[in-house]
Parts: C-alpha cells; sequence; structure tokens
C-alpha cells in the first residue's frame, strides 16, 4: 500500500474542494435542467387543472404558465 505522508491541512484543503466541486456540480445540473424544454411529447401528460391550482412557484411548468412563453 502506499502511503502519502501529507499534513492535516492538506486533507483539509482536498476536503474542502471536493465539496465545493460537488455544489459547483449541484448548480450547473441544476440550472441546466431548468433551461431544458419539455419534450413535445410530454407535454400532453401535464393535467392543466391539477396545475392550475399548484402554488409550486419554481415549477417550470407554472413559469411557462402564468407568463404566456
Amino acid at each position: 500500500m502506499i502511503y502519502l505522508a501529507l499534513t492535516q491541512t492538506t486533507y483539509l484543503i482536498i476536503g474542502i474542494g471536493v465539496i465545493v466541486l460537488l455544489v459547483v456540480l449541484f448548480f450547473l445540473g441544476y440550472i441546466l435542467n431548468k433551461k431544458t424544454p419539455i419534450p413535445e411529447e410530454c407535454k400532453n401528460l401535464i393535467d392543466e387543472e391539477k396545475c392550475a391550482g399548484c402554488s409550486n412557484k419554481l415549477c417550470s411548468h407554472y413559469k411557462e404558465e402564468k407568463t404566456g412563453e
């Protein structure tokens, strides 16, 4: 087994770097998912009555329906 003689500070920097990388990947995935349009074959699966009664303002369907996009 290979043993690397790293200090505690080095392990801390590596750990923080991994956490920052995971957070950046999460937000990048979230933003790209919000920009992805709904496929045409899936638009008929949205129940308009239930969607109009929903108060989730973060839902991408809510924004499209209210702004008329």
